[in-house]
């Protein structure tokens, strides 16, 4: 076996094992944040307007790890909620960046000092480009059609048939609501009506499925962080260090624009990204150059403006896409000046 293929080897197991457990721990411990604040509560806390709301949009969007294509649900729950268009940017911007699952993977790969950069860069420029876009009126951008859409999660059962009333039957209506921690049995009765429901709802703890949920999240993940592992492991076995560092070493200040422009189309996940972003470094690209990577490959993606297009106009999704390319960049340059 030459010494490039046990390299990258190596390099596969130790990255396979180490994000996997980072992944399900912190996966675990955001499961618990999150029932204790569920998507109904984010929605009545950034309905409110005011400056605080910036920062509680910034913190809420980092307790909700979403990539950035399954932001956009919850976007839509924000506009229906009529929330502050401000704080609702600022939420759009920092749950795929922000995340505890993110930022846990970096400090894991890279250390404090490159998370901190990243975590400042991604947190000022998302409240920052939420305040400046809100002031600058662009709310008016926000289609219209995504402020009419109803959306319902329960329903109520007549106990009869149509033709039959509710005083004519010897109960009362049942009503099915569909929450996240309950589970409803249906029996029939035939005292009034034919094959006449009745709902029976039983309570769970408020903690019961963490441990599904975050082995669900790591499997749909793993797909792609595997295939993030396998490239840098591939990249750090034999990838030349000499052309790397020519093109994208540290002393080019150029790739760093490139990188950000590139991690748009590339759709990785950042779970994805930043093992591939650990080989490249080690290799000789310069860290500023790996931030910008890993911000425009997770903040946007080609998947993410198809799905916001039906949401925005085009003038808001290039406000959209030119806010993640400044923080890419700001945090490359950053990096690059300081690090």
């Amino acid at each position: 076996m030459s010494p490039q293929l046990q390299d990258a080897l190596g390099m596969f197991a130790f990255l396979a094992i180490e994000l996997s457990v980072l992944f399900i721990g912190i996966s675990l411990l955001v499961g618990v944040l999150q029932r204790h604040i569920p998507p109904s509560k984010v929605e009545a806390l950034l309905t409110s307007s005011g400056k605080r709301g910036y920062f509680l949009a910034a913190g809420l969007g980092a307790i909700t790890p979403f990539c950035s294509c399954s932001t956009i649900p919850m976007l839509k729950g924000l506009i229906r909620a009529r929330a502050g268009f401000g704080p609702m940017m600022v939420f759009l911007f920092s749950s795929p960046l922000l995340n505890p699952i993110v930022v846990g993977l970096l400090v894991a790969t890279f250390g404090w000092t490159l998370t901190a950069i990243y975590v400042l860069a991604a947190l000022v420029v998302a409240v920052g480009a939420g305040w400046l876009l809100h002031t600058l009126g662009f709310e008016r951008y926000v289609r219209r059609t995504a402020t009419q859409e109803s959306s319902g999660c329960s329903s109520s059962a007549s106990p009869c048939s149509a033709t039959s009333t509710a005083s004519s039957c010897g109960t009362t209506p049942k009503t099915a609501s569909c929450g996240a921690d309950r589970k409803t049995t249906v029996s029939t009765s035939s005292e009034c009506c034919d094959s006449q429901p009745t709902v029976t709802v039983k309570k769970e703890g408020k903690y019961s499925g963490v441990w599904r949920e975050a082995w669900s999240d790591f499997i749909d993940v793993l797909p792609y962080l595997l295939i993030g592992i396998a490239i840098g492991s591939v990249v750090y076995g034999f990838m030349p260090t000499d052309l790397l560092e020519q093109y994208a070493g540290p002393d080019n200040p150029f790739a760093i624009p490139v990188a950000a422009v590139i991690g748009v189309p590339l759709y990785i996940r950042a779970e994805a990204v930043i093992p591939l972003a650990a080989a490249l470094m080690a290799k000789g690209v310069g860290a500023g150059t790996v931030l910008a990577l890993i911000i425009g490959s997770a903040g946007a993606s080609l998947t993410e403006l198809i799905l916001l297009r039906s949401l925005f106009t085009l003038k808001l999704l290039a406000a959209f896409l030119a806010v993640i390319f400044a923080m890419a960049m700001i945090a490359g340059y950053a990096t690059y000046l300081f690090f």
